[in-house]
């Protein structure tokens, strides 16, 4: 069964401004907790457009949404294509598109599917299963320089050099082929105090090694880019993510969009005749209650950040 707690719901539809006849996508359906939140305020003549590119994930958020009464199109598809469903749909302009870049409850949760660092499951951590590249090829396959970056880059791993060599030693004499194996590769290169402290040792690791099979931070600007063109004025994008990286690049977008003249102070008058594309309606990022947060620990690092188109 498909459960799953979504984080900052409310927060992050509220910020969307939805419109009942409006036209909505939703880039990371998920467990349709934002799409059913953004149904319900939509009139017969909305348009609600989930994207996901998990199978899995899209037959159930379909018989979620079932017995809405706005129009639902589900579509099977990386975000970073956002452009290309909405076009295949004859759709010309929508008024919000929302972002969760929170690896859903089940993907963690299913064994089968490798993203788990406390259960024993093939090394995988593909969010589109037809996908042939997986984390098993990051771990077998890349070269230590490689690994070494890509856990201090995505995972901000201190301990990353020594992670890279214990896995590169390791799998010359056996492949690594589990999560589990994975986990006491990790736990024998980081130091004992260290390992005492703080979240699981493996935590970083595992989702440094997911952001790099699924490609997560190019799609995600790559998708940013798109959603202002398809945007109409007035339109909004709500964004919520869960590390340092994704709100990084979510802030730095967001700034350049709205950002007009850029001619330097001594100019008299503006010669760049830039004007800002967007409007920041989120000072400071929303972030989730205590309570929240205690009721789902997956969500204390969330951040929810909202920009209209002008």
């Amino acid at each position: 069964m498909f459960i799953h707690e979504t984080v900052l719901k409310t927060e992050a539809v509220n910020g969307l401004d939805i419109r009942p006849d409006g036209i909505y996508v939703d880039c990371t359906l998920g467990g349709a907790g934002h799409s059913q939140l953004i149904a319900k305020q939509l009139n017969s003549n909305g348009i609600l457009i989930g994207l996901d590119q998990d199978s899995y994930a899209l037959e159930h958020a379909k018989e979620k949404l079932q017995r809405v009464s706005c129009q639902v199109y589900l579509v099977r598809t990386n975000f970073r294509h956002i452009q290309q469903a909405v076009d295949q749909l004859e759709i010309n302009k929508v008024d919000g598109i929302l972002f969760d870049l929170g690896v859903s409850s089940p993907q963690l949760d299913l064994g089968e599917r490798g993203f788990s660092y406390h259960q024993e499951a093939p090394l995988d951590m593909r969010m589109d299963i037809d996908q042939e590249f997986s984390a098993y090829h990051v771990v077998n396959e890349w070269t230590e320089e490689e690994i070494a970056r890509i856990l201090f880059e995505y995972g901000e791993e201190k301990f990353s050099r020594r992670i890279a060599r214990e896995i590169i030693q390791q799998r010359t004499k056996e492949p690594i082929t589990s999560t589990l194996q994975l986990v006491e590769i990790i736990k024998k290169a980081i130091p004992a105090p260290a390992r005492r402290t703080g979240p699981h040792p493996a935590r970083r690791t595992f989702q440094a090694i997911r952001i790099a099979v699924n490609d997560e931070l190019n799609a995600f600007r790559q998708a940013l880019e798109q959603s202002v063109s398809i945007l109409k004025p007035e339109g909004r994008i709500s964004v919520i993510t869960f590390h340092s990286l994704e709100d990084r690049i979510c802030k730095k977008f967001f700034q350049e969009q709205a950002r007009g003249c850029i001619c330097p102070p001594s100019f008299p008058v503006c010669t760049c005749h830039q004007m800002p594309i967007m409007r920041i309606i989120t000072k400071k990022p929303i972030i989730p209650t205590e309570d929240e947060i205690e009721r789902n620990q997956r969500a204390r690092s969330a951040k929810l950040r909202v920009a209209e188109k002008i």
